[in-house]
């Protein structure tokens, strides 16, 4: 490591020269599961992140329709479930503040969506529509439906909505990378490449943006899986790869979402759910993609040299995912594809030591992993204390000897990689997002140390996205990815490190960010 005098001697007549006035320089944060372009849509549309009420959200959406008289649908989202009773709004709240123009909001983790009568309506769906293989309608006492969709359940109205335009999802990306910029956030793997009802595909607008040269983050794009196919769109994956590497986007990765989310009992269990009364239930969650299947799929996916990014967050899914991937280790050999493992919120014991063996990266949300109203109200009591207390096992993992990469999730969840860093090594939420709130910590044991959760959205998120050889630590050779903190967070208390704010974004040694207070 060179001295103070080494380095000045470096400095010449055009050097800029920063003070860091107590902060801390690290090198830059890389999420490795994040949804810019919809989390800058949302930014830009019918934005309810934030609202805890149901009040505050039908607050938002009525005066969104108030300042855009002629939208023929009024899309956004950001909803939470804990801000409604059993986490599901109903079509009668949104008819009270619009009623003559369809709704349609898909709640923060992707999952579900809120509809008015009329969105339900122009798409045909009454009391005689059945639920989708993949998802699930609530329903009020005579069937019809009562305004949530769950998972697949959200297509039956969303493939009705008109997409947005090519510029506005481009300026959606746009606004995004400013955020994420203004969070110290340099580069990122986006984990849902592909087009979707309402939105147009973002892999046009990543191109779009890389060949303009608007695109400055670091990106890698997981390229979607299409859950209602099978091998046959191996070719065209493998064609979307060619094609969409241009600039600093690299179209290598591909995305499998192999369960849903357990707020809504979709994720994939090895028991079954709970009841509210604590017994247990017919149903322990979906498998989207068969295992057999998935495991086909993931042994030619490897094969082909694609990295495979998978969405598992129930102990089936996440098990079917590492039968699937020592398959192809079996098949194929070891290779440096790089796979990894996105969410695990509950991990059997039994599976804990599996990654490190199949060098399987655990691509960990920190965030979630503590007490709050989702949490304690829609998850916890269905889940059952023991099963409860597998949750979010970061710290057997990095005991196992699994390499740990980080990202949000984002828009799910805040793309504030110090905010996630404070949940990692205290496992309770910050106080920015849950102000005058006072949980206990979430299994404790799981706890990583403030370094841990540095260097898995650092290094970590850089080997995952294969730039570690260039990104993801401070040294010679590399390249000056760099965030300036306002301080220094092993300096204090752990309970503080939420606090610390960016003060500057490097990439490449130029600024893209400044704090103006």
């Amino acid at each position: 490591m060179a001295d103070a005098s080494t380095v000045w001697s470096l400095a010449g007549a055009t050097t800029e020269v920063v003070d860091l006035e107590g902060g801390l320089l690290v090198p830059g944060f890389q999420d490795a599961h994040v949804h810019p372009v919809v989390g800058g849509a949302l930014m830009l549309g019918c934005d309810l992140g934030g609202r805890s009420t149901a009040e505050g959200c039908l607050a938002v959406v009525a005066q969104y329709a108030k300042d855009h008289p002629d939208a023929a649908w009024l899309r956004g989202g950001g909803w939470s479930m804990d801000s409604f009773p059993g986490g599901t709004p109903t079509r009668a709240m949104l008819d009270a503040v619009v009623p003559d123009r369809p709704v349609l909001l898909t709640n923060r983790d992707g999952h579900g969506a809120w509809a008015n009568t009329r969105a339900l309506d122009l798409a045909g769906v009454d009391r005689h529509t059945p639920d989708p293989a993949d998802g699930r309608i609530e329903r009020e006492p005579d069937g019809a439906p009562a305004g949530t969709l769950h998972e697949g359940a959200v297509e039956l109205v969303a493939r009705h909505m008109p997409v947005a335009t090519p510029d506005e999802a481009y300026a959606g990306l746009l606004a995004a990378q400013e955020y994420l910029f203004s969070l110290g956030v340099t580069g990122w793997q986006d984990a849902m490449i592909g087009a979707f009802p309402g939105n147009p595909d973002n892999f046009d607008v990543y191109l779009r943006a890389a060949r303009e040269g608007s695109l400055l983050a670091r990106v890698v794009g997981a390229l979607w899986w299409d859950r209602e196919r099978g091998l046959e769109q191996l070719p065209e994956l493998a064609e979307r790869r060619r094609t969409g590497q241009v600039g600093r986007f690299n179209a290598t990765s591909v995305k499998i979402m192999q369960d849903g989310v357990a707020e809504n009992f979709t994720a994939g269990m090895l028991e079954p759910y709970l009841d509210g009364c604590g017994c247990p239930t017919a149903n322990s969650g979906l498998s989207f993609v068969e295992p057999a299947l998935l495991t086909e799929a993931v042994c030619a996916l490897d094969r082909s040299g694609f990295q495979v990014h998978f969405h598992a967050l129930g102990d089936r899914a996440v098990r079917e995912a590492l039968d699937a991937l020592a398959a192809a280790r079996t098949a194929n050999g070891v290779n440096d594809n790089r796979h990894h493992m996105a969410h695990l919120q509950v991990v059997h014991p039994d599976d804990i030591g599996r990654f490190a063996g199949l060098e399987v990266a655990a691509n960990i949300q920190a965030l979630w992993a503590a007490h709050e109203p989702q949490m304690d109200e829609l998850t916890i009591p269905f889940l059952g204390p023991e099963r409860a207390a597998l949750q979010y096992p970061f710290g057997d993992l990095r005991r196992a000897g699994a390499r740990l990469v980080a990202g949000s999730d984002w828009s799910v969840s805040s793309p504030n990689p110090l905010w996630g860093i404070h949940v990692a090594v205290n496992r309770t939420v910050p106080p920015q997002e849950s102000p005058g709130a006072a949980y206990a910590p979430f299994y404790p044991e799981q706890a990583l140390s403030l370094a841990e959760a540095l260097t898995a959205y650092t290094a970590g998120s850089a080997w995952v996205n294969h730039l570690d050889d260039v990104t993801g630590t401070i040294e010679e050779g590399k390249c000056a990815d760099l965030v300036v903190l306002d301080r220094d967070p092993f300096a204090g208390p752990s309970q503080e490190i939420a606090n610390a704010r960016v003060r500057r974004t490097y990439i490449d040694g130029r600024l893209v960010f400044a704090a103006t207070d």
